[in-house]
């Protein structure tokens, strides 16, 4: 193997990028989607409520809402919530915006939480020390397609009378202490974008066993209006009734199509990140200057994510460095995510900075995401551990990293 950079000018591990996500689409997708463009409805129609309904029977849940992303789908929980003006949500701060962003829309304000520093997940007890009479409800985010600590969780927001509600945007598939993701919650919200376990182009779910909560949600995504297009043609009547400001946060039968056919793939799809996630351990554990995640006793990750931590004590670079000599092998790594509240918003509008959540920060220095998608062959796999090898051998300062450095 030439031991020489690509980002110093040496052959790269591979000519075309590998991303770190990607979809994976068949022809049994395709073809469902076909059968819906040549149907009656391509919006609001029957297969709206197919898609809700096969989704609640397979994560266990009582309902299911589907709508158009799953910023939506937050949207909508803090909606069905009552989150308003004076009100606080204690939210993960090591996270994508559209978590804490969610609150914001409501009036409300975000308060951030620090993570544990070996899962990257919700600190419980940070959680309990960021409480105050105004906290109406915590969002504890999935991170990487790891469970939270939801019985610790449980147990602060039923003493304090608190809602819960599990972003659990990466966790399709996952489960926590033998018990489904999209049953852990009050209130538990999906993405289905084109990266997750399954897709439907854009959209988002939110699982719960409140029936009320589910009928003010999918009142909400259709402009606070309560009935939609279809349910007013079964009953022959044109006429409706807007009964609260909503939006248009639908769902079409077309994305409902390709999300049902999806749905039936997501325990084949997360099957195979578990087995490139076994791969990278593997790789991980006898590699100097790279740490990955723990993934707690009792819980099964779906692996959304493969977040590694480069230990800066092994090597002499930084992970700005590692990102780009990575890169220019041609392996799409990427970084989740800078901590919310350092974004210019929050921090002119909240007066957040640097200090608030230190282990989040700690944790964004030093992470790097992997690729990992259910359609990477075994030999992109190799590719990605081919690169890493060498890039983190190069820039190693404990040369026994070196023994792996053609591991396959």
């Amino acid at each position: 193997m030439n031991s020489a950079l690509a980002i110093d000018g040496g052959a790269p591990v591979r000519k075309i990028l590998l991303p770190y996500g990607r979809q994976t689409i068949d022809e049994h997708d395709i073809q469902s989607v076909v059968e819906v463009l040549r149907s009656d409805w391509l919006t609001t129609g029957p297969k709206v409520r197919e898609f809700e309904q096969a989704f609640a029977r397979a994560l266990g849940a009582g309902e299911a809402v589907a709508v158009s992303s799953g910023t939506a789908a937050l949207h909508a929980a803090m909606h069905a919530l009552g989150v308003g003006p004076g009100d606080e949500v204690i939210v993960s701060a090591l996270t994508f915006a559209a978590s804490a962003n969610c609150v914001v829309y409501q009036g409300a304000t975000p308060v951030f939480a620090d993570v544990d520093s070996r899962t990257l997940l919700i600190d419980p007890k940070d959680v309990k020390a960021k409480f105050t009479p105004r906290t109406r409800a915590v969002i504890a985010v999935d991170y990487a397609g790891q469970p939270c600590d939801y019985d610790a969780l449980r147990e602060i927001t039923g003493r304090h009378d608190l809602a819960l509600v599990a972003d659990a945007c990466h966790s399709l598939g996952a489960s926590y202490q033998g018990r489904p993701v999209g049953t852990l919650a009050d209130l538990n919200v999906f993405s289905l974008h084109p990266v997750k376990a399954m897709t439907t182009g854009e959209g988002g779910m939110i699982t719960t066993e409140s029936f009320d909560s589910a009928y003010r949600m999918r009142c909400f995504r259709n402009h606070g209006v309560t009935s939609d297009h279809c349910q007013r043609e079964q009953r022959g009547s044109w006429l409706y009734d807007m009964v609260e400001l909503g939006h248009n946060y639908r769902l079409s039968d077309i994305q409902c199509a390709l999300g049902l056919s999806q749905l039936s793939k997501v325990s084949e799809f997360v099957a195979r990140r578990r087995a490139i996630a076994r791969r990278y351990d593997e790789i991980c554990s006898r590699l100097i200057g790279v740490e990955p995640l723990d993934v707690r006793s009792g819980v099964e990750s779906a692996y959304h994510l493969y977040v590694v931590r480069l230990e800066q004590d092994f090597l002499s670079t930084d992970r700005g460095r590692v990102f780009a000599a990575l890169r220019a092998e041609g392996i799409g790594v990427n970084v989740h995510y800078l901590p919310v509240y350092l974004h210019r918003f929050y921090r002119e509008r909240f007066g957040t900075g640097p200090g608030l959540c230190p282990r989040a920060e700690a944790a964004y220095d030093a992470i790097l995401s992997l690729p990992i998608f259910p359609a990477m062959s075994d030999q992109d796999v190799e590719d990605v551990i081919q690169a890493l090898c060498k890039v983190v051998n190069h820039y190693a300062i404990d040369t026994r990293s070196a023994a792996v450095a053609g591991a396959r």
